[in-house]
């Protein structure tokens, strides 16, 4: 059915046969056929077996990324509306939908994209060559779907200015799909007002992933004295905020989310028991510490310390600093939310990095939850890449 077909090496493709998405470039023994870079392929075990059919692109280690595991399908675009329609549906019976992740890429069966929603804005992001081809059509699916619920796109912010683009031989590109409009967008999260910048923002310019963990943090911050460290646009010190702490402090080294968290208070009339300051909070928790300042809850949301296998050593000393210090800065049972959204940054490990923590700054810990990212980042199993976050609420108490 296909031109090309990708073969895979004898006793390769395991991650492919466990469930899977990708081929990598070590994994195959020949491609025969005629293709341009971002075609669809199909893709055989070493013995002719077809594995199902996914887009090609020679320049990128990950090479073939599969779209289905069935050797006729077709892929048009009415099979890319049925995957938009599933991935609305899914989202509809798992989550609060006012703003959400639309699509997540391989979790949705469409590798190399995601798509974000901040209330009638879609932002997008387009990661792999072979997805970039099928990007106007997905967008407009999704404009279709939506309005068949009642939804009006008022716009749509292309934000493909990721590095990883540059591996796959593509530009980082950004700017509007569309007719222009206001990127300063309102949503409401968890009863907490923000403005999300989608065109200057980090990544797609919000953290949906962890919605549900901050409304996890709501009560036991009542009547409490909140520290949220690397606090970005202040959305975990702001749940603080709502839920009736009666002080929170939030910190992070860009002024641009610092500024940016203070007008979100000020939008949610917080800004009296709600401040934030502009710090290293590697520098400035030794500094909290030694002022002898104590907190009820201390809030742990840093970015991933290691996007690769090969610095994961020094992101889990990272890892262990952070906690230490945190756990330090807790009076007695008092709590400790801490999480880690890297990837490699396994859960076993983490786990194990936080008790090596607890060792270090002579604490026990009562595990309070745990949770991973919001529905709407799906886990796909056997899809390892799908699974990143890991957020974890103690009970912090001395020694006994």
């Amino acid at each position: 059915m296909y031109r090309t077909i990708v073969t895979l090496k004898k006793g390769e493709g395991r991650t492919l046969k466990a469930g899977g998405m990708w081929v990598y470039d070590n994994e195959i023994d020949s491609i025969q056929g005629d293709f341009e870079n971002g075609d669809v392929v199909a893709v055989h075990d070493f013995d002719g077996y077809c594995m199902g059919c996914g887009y090609i692109n020679t320049r990128s280690k990950i090479t073939v990324r599969l779209l289905s595991r069935k050797k006729d399908a077709v892929i048009d675009e009415a099979f890319m509306e049925r995957r938009v329609r599933d991935a609305w549906e899914y989202r509809r019976q798992t989550i609060d939908t006012s703003s959400c992740r639309l699509i997540f890429g391989e979790a949705d069966f469409l590798p190399g994209i995601v798509v974000d929603k901040f209330s009638d804005v879609l932002v997008v992001e387009s990661l792999a060559l072979g997805i970039d081809r099928w990007k106007p059509v997905i967008v407009e699916a999704l404009k279709r779907v939506l309005a068949e619920d009642g939804i009006s796109v008022r716009g749509v912010y292309e934000r493909s200015d990721a590095k990883v683009r540059l591996q796959e031989g593509m530009e980082r590109i950004k700017g509007f799909i569309g007719e222009p409009f206001d990127t300063r967008v309102e949503i409401v999260e968890n009863g907490v007002r923000y403005i999300v910048d989608v065109e200057d923002g980090q990544k797609t310019g919000f953290f949906l992933d962890q919605k549900n963990n901050r409304a996890a943090i709501h009560r036991i911050c009542k009547g409490k004295r909140v520290l949220d460290c690397f606090t970005h646009t202040g959305s975990f010190a702001l749940n603080a905020g709502i839920a009736g702490a009666v002080s929170v402090l939030g910190v992070d080294a860009s002024q641009l989310a610092v500024d940016q968290a203070q007008e979100n208070a000020r939008m949610n009339g917080l800004s009296d028991r709600v401040k934030f300051r502009c710090a290293d909070v590697f520098e400035l928790l030794p500094g909290l510490e030694e002022q002898g300042e104590r907190y009820d809850v201390v809030i742990l949301d840093p970015p991933a310390f290691t996007k690769s296998r090969n610095s994961v050593k020094n992101a889990v000393k990272g890892y262990r600093e952070i906690n230490i210090r945190g756990m330090k800065l807790v009076r007695d049972g008092g709590f400790l939310a801490t999480c880690s959204c890297s990837h490699f940054m396994e859960p076993e490990l983490f786990a194990k990095t936080i008790r090596e923590a607890a060792a270090g700054a002579h604490k026990r810990l009562r595990q309070v939850e745990f949770g991973t990212q919001a529905p709407d980042h799906p886990i796909l199993w056997a899809a390892d890449q799908s699974y990143y976050l890991k957020f974890y609420i103690f009970q912090v108490c001395n020694e006994r």
